[in-house]
């Protein structure tokens, strides 16, 4: 074993990944399954019944203080103080330029805020959060490591969590939150999710990892539930049209260009790259984050050229072929006036040029999320 790999994280249920057959790889510095069956077979176990994903490699971090919530709302650019208690939202923190930090998604407990951030930059985003703390009386603390993350998503994932938690789930609304017992076990569970379904995270003492997962999926093997990997996660969120960090976003995008306009609240008081976003606005932008669907069979990937009549205007930052729709689609920026659905555009794809058109996203509208 390379010095690398010695020195990837595991998550709590590393074990059970082992032991199930995963195939395990390399990701944001962690060794995560990524997948268990195959791709396809677990892509369409989330479209039609239900899927666990093992998320514990996310950062976590719990804010605390009198001024938690003002710290918080400093820092990303949506307005955290519409949230009411046991209510989240999507959220990305900006540099100074107006680049994109990372994507979060931000909670408010009565006692706290929480944050959840990309593996990859959990130790970016802590030093990051704790740079700009000063000032404010709040508290921080990575919680990554205590605590455990699983997500279960598909349209029998109520039916699935129903079986083995202390409280109706039924009333959470989509990007609200309770606290109660899963199988037995303290935990918060979350109506959130990263594939276009319905679903819940549920965050939980990471002693307890185990006991959790494996009640999942015993109470779920009824209704098809299967264990999913990087790999489905990766082709559900694409075709939901959800940005994945170092791809559509990173810090040389800003919100307004990759399609985060609607979390960007740019009428509230003062946050970090407010400025730079607001001029940037005044100025207009000058490429937009799009999707694209081919229309030959052709299977676009991250970094191949976009080309608008025979001349280069961009470039691939997601592509595959869609599990549920049965063609090849993509995300690139493109100039402003090559955004237009319908736009017909040409992907390179290792020297040929493959017929494709600008579409609207999401990709895949039939997902049973809230």
């Amino acid at each position: 074993m390379s010095h690398a790999e010695e020195t990837l994280r595991r998550t709590p249920l590393f074990d059970r990944h082992v032991e199930t057959g995963a195939r395990m790889v390399p990701f944001g510095g962690w060794e995560m399954p990524v997948q268990y069956e195959g791709i396809l077979a677990e892509h369409h176990a989330v479209r039609n019944a239900v899927g666990l994903f093992d998320v514990s490699h996310m950062g976590r971090a719990e804010i605390r203080g009198a001024e938690a919530l003002a710290f918080v709302n400093h820092i990303t650019v949506n307005d955290a103080t519409r949230l009411a208690p046991f209510e989240s939202q999507y959220s990305a923190a900006c540099d100074e330029n107006g680049g994109i930090v990372d994507d979060l998604l931000v909670y408010r407990c009565p006692d706290r805020m929480l944050i959840v951030f990309n593996a990859g930059n959990r130790d970016k985003d802590m030093a990051w959060m704790c740079r700009h703390l000063s000032g404010f009386d709040a508290q921080i603390t990575d919680v990554s490591d205590a605590t455990a993350l699983i997500a279960l998503q598909g349209p029998r994932a109520e039916q699935t969590l129903d079986r083995i938690v202390d409280r109706s789930v039924a009333l959470l609304g989509f990007q609200q939150f309770c606290e109660g017992k899963v199988a037995g076990i303290e935990a918060r569970i979350f109506r959130t999710g990263y594939t276009g379904e319905d679903g819940f995270e549920i965050w939980y003492p990471a002693d307890q990892a185990r006991k959790v997962w494996d009640a999942v999926l015993t109470e779920g093997a009824d209704l098809g539930i299967k264990p999913c990997g990087l790999g489905a996660r990766d082709t559900l969120r694409l075709e939901a049209g959800l940005c994945l960090y170092g791809h559509e976003i990173d810090e040389t995008t800003h919100p307004l260009e990759a399609g985060l306009g609607w979390i960007t609240k740019l009428k509230k008081p003062d946050f970090i790259g407010k400025t730079a976003l607001l001029r940037i606005k005044t100025e207009r932008l000058r490429r937009r984050l799009v999707g694209f669907r081919m229309l030959e069979r052709a299977i676009p990937r991250q970094g191949c050229p976009i080309l608008v009549e025979g001349l280069p205007a961009g470039v691939c930052v997601s592509g595959t072929i869609s599990p549920t729709l049965g063609y090849g689609i993509g995300t690139g920026f493109v100039p402003v006036q090559t955004a237009l659905p319908g736009t017909r555009i040409d992907i390179d794809i290792r020297g040929k040029c493959a017929p494709a058109e600008v579409v609207k996203l999401p990709f895949y509208t039939e997902g049973s999320r809230r």
